[in-house]
């Protein structure tokens, strides 16, 4: 039953429109982002400078993968700090 809930609410995730082709971060205030990459775990920012997860930890990174921080434009703020995953060996902690 635990694995039909946790498929059920992996597809009603995936299958979200809002999430579905990811979110332009301009859309969003730096602390509104912020809040929507605190409560959903990991978001997709789709703009040209940068088309990534963004996560709110290490927790939703993958093995052998460490968080490290970039800047992403906001309707408040030209560069917002936000955590992205990448490989241990190319500078995450």
């Amino acid at each position: 039953m635990r694995r039909f809930a946790f498929i059920a609410a992996l597809m009603g995730f995936i299958c979200s429109p809002a999430f579905a082709a990811g979110i332009d971060s301009r859309a969003y205030t730096c602390a509104g982002l912020h809040a929507l990459i605190a409560a959903n775990g990991f978001v997709f920012i789709s703009s040209p400078a940068f088309g990534d997860f963004v996560v709110a930890n290490a927790y939703y990174c993958g093995g052998g993968e460490g968080v490290t921080s970039r800047s992403v434009p906001t309707s408040d703020a030209p560069e917002c700090a936000v955590k992205y995953c990448v490989s241990r060996s190319n500078g995450g902690e």
